[in-house]
Parts: C-alpha cells; sequence; structure tokens
C-alpha cells in the first residue's frame, strides 16, 4: 500500500492509520501551529486534535483515526490552512 504526503510516495502496510503510517516511515511531526511549533501524534486515540491533516481534500482529518488506504493523497496543514 502506497500514500502520497505533499507529493512524496510513502509506504505502508495494510490496516495501519495514516500516523502509523507517517510514524513508521520517520515522520514524527505534520502539523505545525500558528507559532510554527510542530504537532503530530499527541494522544493517538483522536481527543487531541494534534495530529490534523488533509486527506484527499478534506482538511482537519485525524490522522490516528483514519486508517490509510491505497492512493491516499495526504497534505500537512498549519494553522492557517484550516
Amino acid at each position: 500500500m502506497e500514500i502520497t504526503v505533499d507529493g512524496e510516495p510513502v509506504a505502508g502496510l495494510d490496516g495501519q492509520t495514516v500516523a502509523g503510517v507517517l510514524l513508521a516511515a520517520g515522520r514524527k511531526s505534520w502539523r505545525t501551529t500558528r507559532s510554527g511549533a510542530p504537532r503530530g501524534v499527541f494522544c493517538g486515540i483522536g481527543a487531541c486534535f494534534d495530529c490534523l491533516l488533509t486527506v484527499n481534500g478534506v482538511p482537519d482529518v485525524r490522522a490516528c483515526r483514519r486508517r490509510a488506504a491505497d492512493g491516499d493523497e495526504i497534505r500537512t496543514q498549519s494553522r492557517e490552512d484550516a
């Protein structure tokens, strides 16, 4: 299974969440706050909203809650994008 993150291909395994794919690829953050502070997975259960990103054009998707699907196009986002 392969997804694209900001135009770069990233391999994953069936059943992984988007956050799982990103963490396995060595990415620890994929969003920034207004101050520029990095954010990624914090709670991992969908409660904190730190892992938001855009999936297939849909903004504010929680990466820890969404299973990755082959061909997903992921864009990282900043607070200004939301």
